[in-house]
């Protein structure tokens, strides 16, 4: 069949297309294989920057002291096939030092700086033969082909914030027998249940330590929880004896020592919690976005359980009265109140916390510790104040000078009053009787103790092997009085506590009686009590050193470990103004008090008259109150407040501080 007229013959056109389509295959393999390696170069070089800047980073490297940040980020270059060699020019890496800021853009940027290595970049330079595409576009412009062609990677890589911890305990103690009673009672009304715990229980719990960081994870995990971070767990409502029992599962996760004495009195402690709840926060303080890293802090089991049950009480508004029985101190009465609940540990940045604007001690962001705010009473009682005999003595040396003087300021005829012998037979006579330590015999010891507190006011990072964390810290501060005082002034509510009133303890009463003297016998009217009044003591005083500043403390290298590893604790201790409160002479008031009414006896003359008598019979008041009181004081008053966290005028603070908490990463 002969073709169509009109259509010309075409042949060989399929053969150039085909030609023409190979052809630019080939172009865009060649394309596609000189892009890849590019890309793989470029892909190797990055890889290099990044791993050497992390390390660089990861290390500590610095740039103004020394040269490690550069050491470092060459070492691991060798270490992944890019070695540099001096005077080689195909490749290179340039190591700087500096810290991020953020631009106008809101672009988080890399500022150089030689003297701070918050963060580091590197550069890293490699020569690679030219591209295609770049050789045929020189080959175009006119430009002289060059044989090879430069690739470049940036990395700049960050180490964490730095973060810094405090932790707030009062000074260790041992319990013995005594003290383990007082403890019970104490816990027990603090909690409102029933506490029998042994002294090998208490000293179990002061002798054994948790972790913060393994505490929280163990709370989340029977709480339920599944968010990350611990800002549920601090905030939620949980009960104490869920706190207590969360402790028992970190200390024994195989739930295979309850017959341990540690255990067993923390199980003890939860059934007596009952279903009081509280906010753990309140006594945890975690900075939000804190690497969980810096958790890890070390605390001793009982400043923990402490903290919950001063919360619990704190909650529960009550106030823990018991009575203490130790052998010849039956007649004892402790009253207790939590005013504020202790803020045991802090965790956050310090490089916010001292930031400029910002208050260190109150800022949003500080961190700070403290420990309780409470009032104690104790009412002292017989048999007790059975062992006063040395203050019957002191006082009954006031007999003799007193009766001559009373003489003419009472107005009476006592010219022979001392031996007797003037008192005609039959007639009356009205003489001064002075009833020593008059009824009811019963003293009351009020202690109102403010909070010790340590805050973090600065710190250095310059050089993390010589870094620096510097706090502010003032010891618990309490006001002491002894008299005669009436509970309902001690305690209310404890947002806004009452003043508590102090009236003096009654020394000495004077009164009078009157006797007619038959022969060898006196017959006598009952004694008219305060006729002329009488001698009063108090004692008000304020105890602790550091009352009206703080102390400034410096921790430094090698006493200021990481965050994780255990605290380096400080002790802020001074005398101790409860055992030692003869040296708080002027404390000590002793003072007339009037007659009764009706009893116009010259009171201004008589306190004028008595100066010089009371001025030297002080010394022997106050050194019986040392003598007398001042062992009560110590075996009960101070073991109470031990046993809530507080040790007037002690505290130990411990200090962690990791200039970069957590690992290096990548930020650019």
């Amino acid at each position: 069949m002969s073709p169509r007229l009109g259509y010309p013959r075409q042949r060989g056109v399929i053969g150039l297309m085909a030609v023409g389509t190979l052809a630019l295959a080939l172009v865009c393999m060649l394309l596609v294989v000189d892009s890849g390696r590019l890309y793989l170069e470029k892909r190797k070089l990055q890889s290099i920057a990044d791993t050497s800047a992390l390390e660089a980073a990861g290390r500590g490297g610095q740039c103004a002291a020394n040269t490690t940040a550069s050491d470092y980020a060459l070492q691991n270059a060798t270490r992944n096939g890019f070695p540099v060699v001096v005077n080689d020019s195909s490749r290179a890496m340039t190591v700087t030092c500096g810290t991020l800021v953020t631009n106008a853009s809101s672009l988080r940027v890399f500022s150089p700086d030689a003297n701070k290595n918050d963060a580091i970049r590197v550069v890293a330079t490699k020569a690679v033969t030219t591209s295609i595409a770049n050789g045929v576009r020189n080959l175009f412009s006119g430009v002289p082909l060059a044989a090879q062609m430069t690739l470049q990677a940036t990395a700049v890589a960050a180490l964490p914030p730095p973060a810094a911890s405090l932790t707030i305990r009062s000074t260790a103690f041992i319990v013995d027998s005594n003290k383990s009673i007082i403890l019970n009672s104490l816990f027990s009304g603090l909690l409102g249940g029933s506490l029998n715990i042994s002294a090998a229980g208490w000293n179990g719990m002061v002798n054994s330590n948790i972790s913060l960081l393994s505490y929280l994870d163990q709370l989340k995990i029977d709480l339920g929880l599944t968010a990350v971070g611990y800002s549920q767990v601090l905030g939620n409502t949980i009960s104490v004896s869920q706190l207590i029992q969360s402790a028992i599962n970190v200390l024994d996760p195989t739930h295979t020592l309850g017959a341990t004495v540690t255990i067993a009195s923390l199980q003890a402690l939860s059934v007596a919690a009952g279903a009081t709840k509280v906010i753990l926060g309140n006594v945890l303080q975690v900075a939000t976005g804190t690497d969980a890293s810096a958790l890890v802090v070390n605390m001793r089991v009982f400043d923990l359980i402490e903290g919950f049950v001063q919360l619990a009480n704190k909650t529960n508004g009550l106030v823990a009265s018991f009575p203490i029985n130790l052998p010849g101190l039956a007649q004892i009465t402790a009253s207790v109140q939590v005013l504020q609940p202790p803020q045991m540990s802090a965790i956050g940045n310090p490089m916010v916390a001292v930031a400029a604007g910002q208050d260190p001690m109150s800022g949003p962001n500080r961190i700070y510790v403290r420990t309780a705010q409470m009032r104690v009473l104790l009412s002292i009682g017989l048999p007790v104040l059975d062992s006063l005999a040395p203050l019957q003595n002191a006082v009954l040396g006031l007999a003799g000078p007193l009766t001559s003087t009373l003489s003419s300021l009472l107005q009476l005829n006592l010219v022979g009053v001392i031996d007797g012998l003037t008192c005609l037979l039959g007639a009356s006579c009205t003489m001064p009787d002075l009833l020593i330590l008059p009824p009811p015999l019963k003293i009351d010891v009020a202690l109102d103790a403010a909070s010790g507190s340590s805050w973090v006011t600065g710190y250095s990072c310059v050089n993390p092997a010589a870094k620096t964390l510097t706090t502010n810290t003032t010891t618990a501060l309490a006001t002491l009085k002894i008299g005669n005082i009436d509970p309902s002034s001690v305690f209310g509510n404890s947002q806004t506590p009452p003043q508590i009133v102090l009236k003096p303890i009654k020394l000495v009463d004077i009164g009078t009686i009157t006797c007619r003297r038959l022969l060898i016998l006196n017959d006598c009217n009952p004694r008219v009590p305060s006729v002329g009044g009488g001698i009063a003591l108090s004692i008000d005083t304020k105890v602790g050193a550091n009352a009206s500043a703080s102390v400034t403390h410096t921790y430094a290298t090698p006493n200021l470990p990481e965050v994780g590893q255990p605290p380096f604790y400080f002790p802020y201790t001074a005398q101790n103004p409860i055992t030692n409160l003869s040296d708080t002479v002027t404390g000590v008031n002793i003072q007339m008090y009037g007659p009764i009414p009706g009893n116009s006896n010259l009171l201004g003359n008589l306190i004028g008259g008595l100066g010089t008598i009371l001025n030297s019979v002080s010394s022997l008041l106050v050194t019986t109150i040392k003598s007398v009181l001042g062992p009560l004081l110590d075996t009960v008053l101070d073991t109470i407040l031990r046993g809530l966290g507080i040790s007037i005028n002690e505290v130990d603070v411990g200090a962690n501080l990791s200039c970069h908490a957590g690992r290096a990463y990548l930020v650019i």
